[in-house]
């Protein structure tokens, strides 16, 4: 009797033991499914981030999206005085610019390229005068040159928007396809510009 006392005393533990197995592995299981349920909410996000950007890359004129959380690097240039093109008058331009970068090595770059960079915007902003510069209008299409004139010196190969109003609608095409096979490729280091001063005397 004592013996089958016993036996029945040491068969509850083994079936706790069991019990608390069981519940381990459906903890661990939901714990799976509801990780791979996350992984798969993420890759689809990532996915339509994706398409996005080429949306976004397949229609220029609509303005990049910032992430708020990542800051960006702002390198400021020092001012440029230079004469404008104006022939019926001296007229010069007073300029304070910020390059705005999103990855703080490339602000390190642009000090590197730092003269052939201030070369290509004093030379866009010779071309100008004082009558384009004075409208909103003409300071946006200069901060937009001044973007490209700024990676160009960099290395980058940039595309002038000038250059399709020429040939015919073939070539508009071609060259089209051809400027937007080269924004995928390569993205311009320098994401905006920002003017500290505008001053025209």
């Amino acid at each position: 009797m004592s013996t089958a006392a016993a036996a029945d005393a040491g068969a509850p533990p083994k079936g706790k033991k069991k019990l608390i197995i069981i519940v381990v592995a459906v903890l661990l299981l939901l714990a799976l499914a509801g990780g791979g349920l996350l992984m798969m909410k993420k890759k689809a996000h990532a996915a339509e981030e994706g398409d996005d950007a080429d949306a976004e890359q397949a229609t220029p004129a609509k303005a990049a999206k910032h992430d708020p959380k990542a800051v960006p690097t702002f390198v400021p240039l020092d001012a440029f005085t230079v004469n404008l093109a104006d022939r019926d008058a001296e007229r010069y331009a007073q300029v304070g610019i910020t390059l705005e970068v999103d990855d703080p090595h490339v602000g390190d770059q642009i000090k590197q390229y730092m003269p052939a960079i201030r070369n290509n915007i004093l030379l866009a902003l010779a071309d100008k005068t004082a009558a384009q510069l004075m409208e909103r209008d003409g300071k946006t299409k200069l901060a937009e040159q001044i973007r490209r004139e700024a990676s160009r010196a960099m290395g980058y190969e940039v595309e002038d928007p000038d250059d399709e109003d020429e040939g015919d609608d073939a070539s508009k095409a071609k060259a089209k396809k051809k400027r937007r096979k080269s924004r995928k490729a390569e993205a311009l280091p320098i994401s905006a510009v920002h003017f500290s001063n505008f001053i025209i005397q």
